[in-house]
């Protein structure tokens, strides 16, 4: 352990740390302006140190955070000595090691007795940022200059002075300025709830103190990674997984992780086709977050979350120009869903190879959609992501089915739906559908978790409608032998309707939708895990009882016939059936 720091010590001070990043993460949803923020917690928060290197992450978005380490260093760096007491910066841009544009992230230095001694992060997805389309995924864009507003690190406080010229012009390039601002001030509150914290733990403890512990908490993480990555056997392993084409014209596309161990060190080599003119490039800082939560779902360490998970591992995106090293001017808004999810799939795939006995299945890929419109009740502009609607099923594991409606992959559980009726009073929409879809979980010895159906329509008022994502063409992955024989519930899809008139969509689009049309959009599930004949018929029975499981696919998925009537397993039947 490191000197000086003793257990009681470094236990309490890795609570306050971790208390101090909960109450930031209060402050977000108590104080955020818009659904995004205040309902759906696409946010994310961080702390770390004067170096600076990440000291705790919180249990948020994993597209977030991974991408944080670059970004944080390379704000530190575009502004070197002119840093202080007072500053607030404000970045988003990927060439600078951003996620997308529509991730706005603050930073906060923390000086204490005149020392840079700590920096309060925190991230959050804004629900517009200019450019032609609303909540800013264009699916037309050939570059990223089509896309939005980029913004360089910039300071909004400088020396503990507003900067009222800088707040004004980035909201002005923003519709629906007054969620912009409040989601603004809500990660301003957030960064000096988490300064707050940290200068009393200093008060208490003192500077020299507080950084033995934090050196020791990245040790440690630093220690489990290592002894994880010595029990997998050294060698090279890859994996690789398909990206669907969702209507950019240039055909299914493949992203190949390859994983070489060696003691206890990790490199990871990723190759990707040429970047395109479409929006699902993905630059440097986003690709990294991708990579790590590949590892991470490998890995299965417990806390503490920080950067020293990451010194034994080395990763190199391939070439520049690539889908998972783009260049500008690529267009990439989609990336924080697409090709992040797929990318992490691969890296999984690969270390899966390494260790065969911690597999697990994919989750859910996002497929969602965007609103936008003119607001009848008072004649302003609203524009959401409605982050409910791209909620897909968690992949199984060797232990147990997969959770239903926790997705997407990118986010991991970190997302909230978010009450319908809290939707319903923000925005002029009825939603009439939200829940669970029958058969969309991957068939295996572990079912995949439920996708979800979204059903919406505009009061009084066209509304715009922007498709995004992937899971439309290709079902989730599963694991260790899990197959589907049934493939159109597992896939996902936009419907508009009107009447018994339908029509679908399995590509991103830009809609207009009327008052007397509904849209449904509809989710993929979890991927299965083993071989689904292999399935206990009486959890099979229980699944068509709830409501997941039809008796066409109990049969043809699963082996399993069930009475029609009474839903009573006929057991000569299905041994027939899985012999």
């Amino acid at each position: 352990m490191t000197k000086h720091v003793d257990p009681i010590t470094l236990a309490v001070v890795r609570g306050a740390l971790e208390t101090t990043q909960r109450e930031m993460t209060l402050t977000l949803e108590k104080t955020g302006r818009s659904s995004v923020f205040n309902l759906a917690h696409d946010y994310s928060n961080a702390l770390f140190d004067h170096f600076p290197e990440m000291i705790l992450q919180g249990q948020d978005i994993p597209i977030h955070l991974g991408s944080l380490i670059p970004a944080m260093k390379a704000v530190a760096e575009y502004f070197g000595d002119d840093i202080h007491e007072g500053d607030v910066i404000y970045h988003n841009d990927p060439a600078y090691k951003g996620s997308h544009i529509l991730d706005c992230c603050m930073y906060k230095p923390v000086f204490y007795q005149g020392e840079l001694v700590f920096w309060t992060v925190c991230k959050g997805h804004l629900t517009d940022i200019g450019g032609p389309v609303p909540a800013g995924y264009n699916p037309d864009a050939k570059e990223i200059f089509a896309e939005g507003l980029r913004i360089p690190p910039v300071k909004l406080w400088e020396k503990g002075k507003r900067r009222e010229d800088v707040i004004n012009l980035l909201l002005t390039n923003m519709r629906a300025r007054r969620d912009q601002e409040g989601d603004i001030n809500a990660q301003f509150g957030a960064c000096r709830v988490g300064e707050r914290n940290l200068l009393s733990l200093l008060d208490k403890y003192g500077v020299d103190s507080v950084k033995a512990c934090i050196a020791e908490l990245k040790d440690m993480a630093d220690r489990q990674m290592r002894a994880l990555i010595r029990e997998v056997p050294d060698g090279v392993y890859e994996g690789s997984a398909l990206l669907e084409d969702a209507g950019h014209g240039f055909g299914v596309m493949e992203i190949t992780s390859t994983i070489t161990v060696k003691d206890d060190q990790l490199h990871i080599q990723v190759k990707s086709p040429p970047q395109v003119p479409y929006f699902i490039n993905s630059y440097e800082g986003n690709s990294l977050s991708g990579v790590y939560l590949g590892l991470m779902m490998f890995a299965q360490l417990p806390p503490p979350y920080n950067e020293g998970l990451y010194r034994c591992v080395t990763v190199d995106l391939g070439e520049k120009g690539t889908l998972c090293n783009a260049l500008e001017p690529a267009p990439h808004v989609n990336c924080t869903t697409t090709p992040m999810e797929t990318l992490t799939d691969a890296v999984r795939k690969a270390l899966e190879q390494a260790a065969p006995e911690r597999v697990t299945a994919s989750w859910g890929h996002a497929s969602g959609i965007n609103i936008a419109g003119i607001d009848p009740r008072s004649g302003e502009q609203y524009v959401t992501m409605v982050l409910a609607s791209i909620i897909s099923g968690a992949g199984a594991t060797q232990v147990m089915d997969g959770w239903h409606a926790v997705g997407p992959l990118c986010c991991f559980g970190a997302l909230s739906s978010g009450d319908v009726e809290l939707l319903e009073y923000s925005y002029p929409i009825i939603i009439h559908r939200y829940g669970l879809l029958k058969d969309s979980g991957g068939a295996g010895k572990f079912r995949g978790g439920s996708g979800t159906a979204w059903e919406v329509e505009p009061r009084d008022h066209e509304m715009q409608v922007i498709a995004f994502g992937e899971g439309r063409q290709i079902p989730t992955m599963g694991a260790a032998g899990a197959e589907n024989r049934i493939y159109e519930p597992k896939l996902g899809k936009l419907i508009v309707s009107q009447g018994d008139e339908q029509k679908s969509y399995q590509h991103n689009t830009i809609l207009s939708i009327q008052p007397g049309q509904r849209v449904t959009n509809i989710n993929p599930g979890g991927g299965g895990y083993g071989p689904a004949f292999d399935r206990d018929p009486k959890a099979i029975q229980q699944d068509v009882l709830n409501g997941l499981v039809s008796l066409e696919a109990a049969e043809l998925e699963y082996g399993v016939k069930l009475n029609p009537v009474c839903l009573t397993i006929n057991w000569a039947e299905t041994e027939r059936l899985r012999g």
